[in-house]
Parts: C-alpha cells; structure tokens; sequence
C-alpha cells in the first residue's frame, strides 16, 4: 500500500523549499504543497512501499497502510528513529503491541565504500561464453 502523509501531524519540514521525505524517497514521488506547506504524496500508484519517507519524516506525520498478510486485518506498523536506531512498533488488530529495535549506520552518510581497495574487473581479459572453444567450420 502506498505511503500517505497525515496532514495534521506535517508541518512541511518547517517551511523549507524540501522536506526530508522528498529528499530521501527514491522515485521522486513526496511533494511540497505550496499553498498548504504540507508534503503528499502525488503518485501513491507508483509508490515502492520502501517506507524510507516514514522512517525520516521528523514529526512521525508518514503512513504505509500495511498488506493483510504482512499486517493482518487492522494492524499497524509505525517506525519511530532516533540517532541511533530504529524502533518499529507492531500493533496487533487484539490489541498486542511489540516492539523492535535495530541500530541503524555506524558511519557518516557517505563515507561507506564498499568497493574501497577493489579493482574492476578488465574486460579485455574476459573471453566470451564458448568463444574459442567452438570447432571451425570445415
């Protein structure tokens, strides 16, 4: 399901010319309302269900209405980061509630290379698959 803003709770990231849910979603898809200064989301149809929007969002105003088999009729899911990690809270349709938390990065944002030290591969060194090993027509 996709991401959908409660426009009680956003406060359009303080007025800024970007809110933190369109600078983190990864098809382009949060928006700024102008008039209102509330972020929305203007195409829920093409929406990845990343929840990235909701982990960020400053003021918990980000919902993703969670599938039937992931969140079971009535369900909710609601991420809650800070610093250092991130606590997801499940609350069951009975009433249960349970909570997780994960750390989240333990480097700057951009600092992680994971390719630091590799070296590509070379391409001039690559045979094509069964290139040579053909028999030449007679």
């Amino acid at each position: 399901m996709p991401s959908y803003v409660d426009t009680e709770k956003c406060d359009g990231c303080k007025g800024g010319d970007k809110t933190a849910c369109m600078y983190i979603c990864p098809n382009d898809l949060m928006v700024l309302s102008t008039e209102e200064m509330k972020a929305y989301n203007q195409e829920p149809d093409a929406c990845w269900e990343c929840y990235s929007c909701v982990k960020i969002c400053p003021q918990g105003a980000i919902f993703v209405r969670g599938y039937n088999d992931f969140v079971p009729m009535g369900g909710q899911v609601h991420p809650m980061r800070s610093s250092d990690s991130i606590m997801w809270t499940v609350k069951f349709r009975n009433g249960n509630m349970k909570r997780f938390k994960f750390p989240i990065r333990t480097t700057a944002e951009g600092a992680a290379n994971a390719y630091l030290g590799e070296t590509g591969a070379n391409l001039d060194d690559e045979k094509l698959l069964l290139e040579g090993d053909l028999p030449t027509p007679k």
